[in-house]
């Protein structure tokens, strides 16, 4: 937590996790550009980021690409913040700021191969072991818990389709299920329901890490209609509600 809000106590870093919700996945040189600084303090400012979890580097061929991460971010804000902003007014306020101040991102039908780089990535680390948290991500017993209230619904067999289902029966999220190695790694594609008959197909991955007691959760997303409004924030708030759940047993209580 310390790390977090002293990377966040300086303008000049600010304004690159600004600059990587503009635009995520920008090479050093790309930064460079958009700040007026020198490789060598941006690059300090970076490794400021990372270690306070807001800044992903994730390399693709022979170049170095920095997503923002915004679970941290979103982790203050349903742990702490958002219980003291649940008044219906306040919410009323803090909700049409969001939507006076957001924009869509414009949608792309193509979607990209997997070798190619994100659209964004996001990370987290959870207390817990591989086997729970694979089940906590495949199994519908535990989704409602923290997938806004949908079930998934999948046999897990690469070709086959998935669907993550409200109580009332209609289907949020829908896709295919790519490839599957249980315990480490899970790819779908991704059709957001809610974004009506012509929303484009993207693709995400689940990529899950043993390190000692807890394990590395990352989140990847491509293609560029992932940018859609929602998707980003949507991530975030999955991965916070995950965590929350298996470290303490309990689903976090997420607007």
């Amino acid at each position: 937590m310390d790390a977090l809000f002293k990377a966040l106590n300086d303008p000049t870093r600010r304004a690159l996790l600004d600059e990587l919700h503009r635009k995520d996945g920008q090479s050093l040189t790309d930064l460079v550009g958009t700040t007026g600084l020198t490789r060598f303090a941006v690059m300090k400012h970076l490794k400021l980021l990372e270690a306070a979890s807001l800044v992903i580097v994730r390399p693709v061929g022979r170049y170095k690409y920095h997503y923002l991460n915004a679970v941290p971010l979103q982790e203050v804000m349903d742990r702490w913040i958002e219980p003291l902003t649940r008044k219906p007014l306040t919410r009323a306020v803090v909700d049409a700021k969001r939507q006076l101040e957001g924009a869509s991102m414009p949608q792309n039908p193509t979607s990209q191969p997997m070798d190619e780089k994100p659209s964004f990535v996001l990370e987290t680390y959870i207390r817990t072991t591989p086997s729970a948290l694979w089940d906590a991500l495949t199994d519908g017993a535990f989704t409602p818990q923290y997938y806004f209230g949908t079930t998934l619904k999948t046999s897990l067999e690469p070709g086959t389709g998935y669907r993550y289902e409200s109580a009332d029966g209609s289907i949020m999220l829908k896709g295919e299920i790519v490839s599957v190695d249980p315990g480490k790694r899970l790819e779908m594609t991704f059709i957001p329901a809610w974004a009506g008959p012509n929303a484009a197909t993207t693709r995400n991955v689940y990529e899950i890490e043993h390190q000692g007691e807890s394990c590395k959760l990352t989140i990847l997303h491509f293609g560029e209609a992932a940018e859609q409004a929602g998707v980003r924030e949507g991530w975030a708030k999955i991965a916070a509600g995950l965590k929350t759940l298996l470290e303490t047993g309990s689903p976090l209580a997420i607007a």
